[in-house]
């Protein structure tokens, strides 16, 4: 398996090693509002199956964008929230949004 840092010298390519693919970004972005339950990020990507979503956090969790607290409690309640690093990533995610705004017209245009 690659290292996500071993595309270090080129700073995109790191940068999307570490949360490219379809549901990060937007797994990132549902976060960057508010701490959220897994049925509450599920609702808002209702493509994405339980397995992919739960692959996702995982992965996300693993390289320290996301936390996920688990409460001891019946019925069992997890909680995911962006860390420290991941809402450095939130000026981004605005951009991000900013331009598809901005753009929505040539977008639809294109497709």
């Amino acid at each position: 398996m690659e290292n996500k840092l071993d595309h270090a010298d080129c700073p995109v390519t790191a940068t999307i090693a570490l949360f490219g693919g379809r549901w990060k970004l937007i797994i990132l972005y549902v976060l960057s509002k508010n701490t959220r339950r897994f049925g509450e990020i599920q609702v808002r990507l209702p493509s994405i199956s339980k397995k992919v979503l739960t692959e996702q956090l995982r992965e996300l969790e693993a390289d320290g964008l996301i936390s996920r607290k688990q409460y001891k409690e019946l019925p069992p309640r997890v909680e995911y929230a962006l860390t420290d690093f991941g809402k450095s990533l939130c000026p981004l995610l605005i951009d991000i949004a900013a331009w598809q705004r901005k753009n929505i017209d040539n977008l639809i245009k294109v497709r």
